[in-house]
């Protein structure tokens, strides 16, 4: 068994991995987010409740990137890890091997092996939630790319200009990547919001949005037509370049089955590969995918 950890800016979440089917959690603690020392030390204190042989590695998931040529991790949001060679550091700190990767990268793997991808050789699971993001799996493993970053869809000036049926121009928002017309900027959740108050002048939140939709209002159907207009588009290009036969989703946008599901068919219709059966489907693993992910990472490492 191992100790597995999905970490974010206000808590650690931990849990013991006995299998990739048995993941039991434990109570979760604040993250100290500027003292290295006690985030090291939280992190050992749920390893050793757990009763983890020190012998065995940690698995890590986090809202961050690890360059995987310097081993260094860009992660804003905990101020004492970032910039650090946090796999090292840790692992001389905890006197046990510890591993690190991206929570998108831990959601493609998570169903990729229990959830909505198994069968599959290539997996690519995204993200549409408070970003846009995604994490690619070849035949059980996580591709590593350089600089730490693959399966990022959400970010390149590549957003649509005009989108819907008409069409409408769409402006060029700003994106928090540093670039201008990323997908990332109108296809999360506060991107759809943007959409809606460009195309109405109202400013709603995405679940409203999307509740109108489902009601029949026409403004919400002209603001998600457009939306689905411009994330397909990307979507289906990355799909054919990684060849992925199933397309998991997580995020909140990803609890609308009917969204994901005319995502589906936007994509589908655009891509080189021709199916009738679903592409772009919810995940499966509702509850905790990153930690799960983190699991089956570590588990894998001590069955090598």
């Amino acid at each position: 068994m191992i100790a597995c950890f999905d970490i974010g800016g206000s808590a650690i979440k931990g849990a013991i991995a006995y299998s990739p089917e048995d993941i039991r959690p434990l109570p979760k603690v604040p993250t100290p987010l500027h003292d290295f020392d006690a985030f090291a030390a939280a992190i050992e204190k749920i390893a050793a409740d757990g009763g983890v042989d020190p012998a065995n590695p940690v698995s890590i998931s986090i809202a961050g990137v690890v360059d995987s040529d310097t081993g260094k991790i860009t992660c804003a949001n905990i101020p004492c890890i970032h910039g650090r060679t946090l796999v090292a550091d840790l692992s001389e700190k905890l006197q046990r091997p510890v591993l690190v990767a991206n929570d998108a990268d831990c959601f493609a793997l998570s169903e990729a092996v229990v959830g909505a991808g198994r069968g599959h050789r290539i997996v690519f699971g995204i993200i549409l939630g408070t970003g846009v993001g995604g994490g690619i799996v070849i035949n059980g493993k996580i591709h590593e790319g350089a600089g730490g970053f693959a399966g990022e869809w959400g970010h390149g000036p590549v957003s649509a200009t005009l989108a819907g049926n008409p069409p409408v121009a769409i402006p060029r928002y700003a994106c928090g990547c540093g670039q201008v017309g990323c997908v990332d900027a109108v296809g999360a959740a506060r991107g759809m919001e943007r959409l809606h108050a460009h195309l109405h002048g109202v400013n709603l939140p995405s679940t409203e949005i999307i509740a109108a939709w489902n009601a029949g209002h026409p403004a919400a159907e002209q603001t998600i037509d457009c939306y689905i207009d411009i994330v397909s588009g990307p979507l289906a290009m990355t799909i054919n370049v990684i060849g992925a036969s199933i397309v998991p989703v997580g995020g909140g946008l990803a609890n609308s089955v009917p969204l994901i599901q005319r995502l589906d068919e936007a994509v589908r219709a655009r891509i080189l590969r021709r199916t009738d059966k679903p592409l772009v489907i919810p995940g499966e693993l509702k509850i905790e995918p990153g930690l799960i992910g983190a699991g089956v990472l570590g588990l894998m490492e001590v069955t090598k």
